[in-house]
């Protein structure tokens, strides 16, 4: 599956952004979805995940209460609602997909085969 990320950009501090996550070659049904990323300088971490089976939800607790992930299938596609955005919030926001991850791993990135190709997010102060 070919992943493709988009909506990242400029916004102050308090505002907000919607990031996408749009699957081709193949349907998103049966693969968890996680969002992840990373600051310059800074590891790959964890922001949020949705479930193989869309049931369930996972945040970072750096962004729970801010940011919400939520999939559309008939647009194949996942979202991560960004609100109430913080300088230190500024990274190069990357989705990845995989169909069996386990939900124990869901926050791990190295569990994840597909890889989309980031989208910056620069929140000014």
């Amino acid at each position: 599956v070919q992943l493709q990320a988009s909506g990242g950009g400029l916004v102050q501090a308090g505002g907000s952004l919607r990031l996408s996550c749009s699957a081709s070659g193949r349907t998103f049904r049966g693969y968890a979805v996680g969002w992840f990323r990373q600051a310059p300088g800074k590891e790959r971490e964890f922001v949020a995940a949705i479930s193989r089976t869309g049931g369930y939800t996972y945040y970072a607790t750096s962004v729970k209460g801010r940011f919400t992930i939520s999939g559309d299938n008939a647009k194949n596609t996942v979202y991560l609602q960004m609100n109430s955005l913080k300088p230190e919030d500024t990274a190069l926001y990357y989705c990845a997909a995989d169909n069996r991850i386990i939900t124990s791993s869901i926050r791990d990135y190295e569990q994840y085969d597909y890889w989309g190709q980031g989208t910056l997010v620069t929140v000014s102060s």
